[in-house]
């Protein structure tokens, strides 16, 4: 590099465990990129407080100290980088490394050098080792001369590490040059308080604000969530975690649709662990509607000096948002909002199952959310393609109301996302299709079989299933001032069956033609039906029928009640529960449950049915104002 060095698996050290990643030194500062992606550490060279090499087995390790008490190790430099990158800071940054030496005698007596948020063991001139007091829960006083420090059991920690420091003692005797006491107080009290000082999770502390009562589905349960100045605390009857907020990459909030909850995600890296599992997300569940004021309790010269255009003194507003808005200020994390994506019911989300849990899957512009367990982050840059596949598997029933997404990531990994509704393919393909991944069975387009057309309707199941047949050509249908025939002519407002109808059907595609419908009562009244009008017959003895006027295949399609909205989200459903069910027993089951609903429950159904009004009232007006004029000529 011209302005600066780049080295490739360089480790980032600490109790957090070590990951490779690619090292970046310029002139004006440094970056770390996690190999594979996730966590990037960038330090600004005016942040940097010292900087010092040290000989570690088989490497060499460089430790950047950041004047607000952090410390970050990176390890895996050979001998001749220390010459180069020592004269590269001095030159272009103005940094002097120093070197550290590494004490391997194995003795267990020296002081202890407290500096900012490191504790250092030192045995003479030379380091023992080190700790980070960002990792203490707590100190105490063990008798008289023993100062305990309790680690974070279900802090943050690597991935591959299955062991973790839980605590660590010192002996400090009232023969302590470092720590001279007095009558009062003794070298180890001397100790104890000059650590107290300086750990995160003492009482000493109190929390810039606090949420009680937060219900998180991973790990599961309520806490009370804390934001302190430097890490977020998770306290639970059982657990405790403690999450620096260098460990947050970003913040997801991702709303639910037609649902009275909002997701709010905290992805983390490294991950949170409890036991042996391991918890890369936090995901905290919000009611949408609930609004909070919180206060937040830093002064105000702390305000306009370190956080100025970040935090504000108080907030009021949906919980979610105050959380979101409270969290970001403090750690400096970015938000990641629904884009563009809309499913078929106008929401963000598809209803989808991955390894037989059920869940929602959020398309987002650079990924995709699988929520809420396991809840699954995938990147498009991770992406390798996506094959769109027919419900089921060999051997067993095909559904043809679902469908599957599997999507293969580059390092070979497959998720499959199952059980998304046939209605939501149109937009799902759409979305996956404008940000150009790879969509392995274009059949369609290809000239072959077997692609994505073939997923959405082949002939043996349009054959066998009326009802999909119907809707895709109710799509191609013009306008038409006569009843649709699939439905009883009276109707509510809302669109539904009356009380009279019950909801039934009679499905004409499939029993060969068009059946009259008697509606409940008049099937049941003991009173004779009303007599028809007798149509005229041709000579043949075949009922004469009026031409049928022919259709302009430019007009504008009709827009659709809000019964037909619900029997198109609900009939896949019901066809799953009831596969033996005939079509006119679901009719009748839909009409049941759509006369059961709440108008509250209904409220989605008639919106999309007013949209699609508005639509088809737009339309016709342009339809009739460009249709032609007849002028009578002389």
């Amino acid at each position: 590099m011209t302005d600066g060095h780049l080295f490739n698996n360089i480790l980032l050290g600490g109790r957090t465990g070590t990951n490779p990643g690619q090292f970046k030194v310029n002139s004006g500062g440094l970056t770390w990129n996690r190999q594979g992606g996730g966590k990037t550490i960038r330090i600004d060279k005016d942040d940097i407080a010292s900087v010092k090499w040290m000989k570690v087995p088989r490497a060499y390790q460089l430790e950047f100290r950041i004047k607000d008490g952090l410390c970050y190790k990176f390890i895996g430099f050979r001998e001749q980088d220390v010459s180069n990158l020592t004269n590269f800071m001095q030159k272009n940054m103005g940094i002097s490394p120093d070197e550290k030496q590494l004490s391997v005698s194995g003795h267990n007596w020296g002081r202890v050098d407290i500096d900012g948020s490191m504790l250092t063991f030192m045995v003479g001139s030379k380091q023992a080792f080190e700790v980070s007091l960002a990792d203490v829960s707590q100190t105490q006083m063990q008798g008289k001369t023993d100062v305990l420090l309790e680690f974070h059991v279900d802090d943050t920690t690597g991935a591959n590490e299955k062991d973790s420091l839980m605590d660590m003692s010192f002996y400090v005797p009232t023969s302590n040059t470092q720590f001279i006491g007095d009558e009062n107080r003794n070298s180890a009290q001397l100790v104890w308080e000059a650590l107290l000082k300086r750990i995160d999770g003492s009482s000493s502390e109190e929390a810039v604000v606090t949420f009680e009562g937060t219900a998180i589905l991973t790990p599961r349960g309520r806490y009370a969530v804390e934001l302190h100045l430097s890490f977020l605390r998770l306290q639970a009857q059982a657990s405790d975690f403690k999450i620096q907020y260098s460990s947050i990459v970003r913040l997801f909030v991702l709303p639910k649709s037609n649902n009275p909850h909002t997701i709010v995600v905290v992805t983390l890296d490294p991950p949170i662990r409890k036991g042996q599992t391991l918890y890369p997300h936090i995901v905290i569940q919000f009611e949408t509607d609930t609004v909070v004021e919180k206060k937040i309790k830093l002064s105000r010269e702390l305000l306009d000096d370190k956080y100025k255009d970040r935090l504000e003194e108080s907030y009021q507003g949906l919980v979610h948002e105050v959380f979101v808005r409270a969290l970001r200020g403090l750690s400096g994390s970015k938000v990641t909002r629904p884009g563009s994506f809309r499913s078929f019911q106008g929401g963000y989300a598809v209803k989808s199952s991955l390894k037989a849990e059920d869940g929602l899957l959020y398309p987002l512009e650079k990924g995709f959310f699988f929520l809420p367990k396991p809840p699954t982050l995938i990147l498009h840059e991770e992406i390798e393609f996506v094959e769109f596949e027919r419900h089921g598997t060999v051997g067993a029933s095909i559904s043809s109301q679902y469908f599957d997404l599997l999507v293969k990531l580059i390092n070979d990994q497959e998720h499959l996302f199952r059980n998304i509704q046939r209605s939501e393919y149109h937009n799902l393909f759409n979305f996956i299709n404008g940000k150009n991944l790879r969509i392995m069975n274009l059949g369609d387009g290809q000239g072959t079989s077997g692609g994505v057309a073939d997923i959405l309707m082949d002939t043996e199941n349009a054959a066998g299933d009326a009802y999909i047949a119907r809707i895709q050509n109710q799509a191609g249908d013009e306008e038409s001032d006569e009843e649709d025939e699939d439905f009883v002519l009276d109707k509510d407002d809302a669109g539904s069956p009356t009380d009279d109808s019950g909801g039934e059907e009679s499905d004409a595609s499939e029993n060969g033609g068009q059946k009259e419908k008697l509606s409940k009562k008049e099937a049941s009244s003991s009173k004779p039906p009303v007599k028809r009008k007798p149509k005229a017959r041709d000579g043949e003895g075949s009922e004469k029928r009026k031409p049928k006027k022919k259709k302009d295949p430019n007009a504008p399609k009709r827009a659709m009640m809000p019964f037909m909205y619900f029997s198109m989200a609900a009939r896949p459903g019901v066809k799953e529960s009831y596969p033996d069910l005939p079509p006119t027993e679901i009719a009748k089951k839909l009409g049941e449950m759509w006369q059961k609903m709440s108008s509250e429950e209904k409220q989605p159904y008639v919106q999309q049915s007013q949209v699609d009004k508005k639509r088809y009232e737009k339309e016709s007006a342009a339809y009739r104002a460009a249709a032609p004029v007849d002028v009578d000529s002389d």
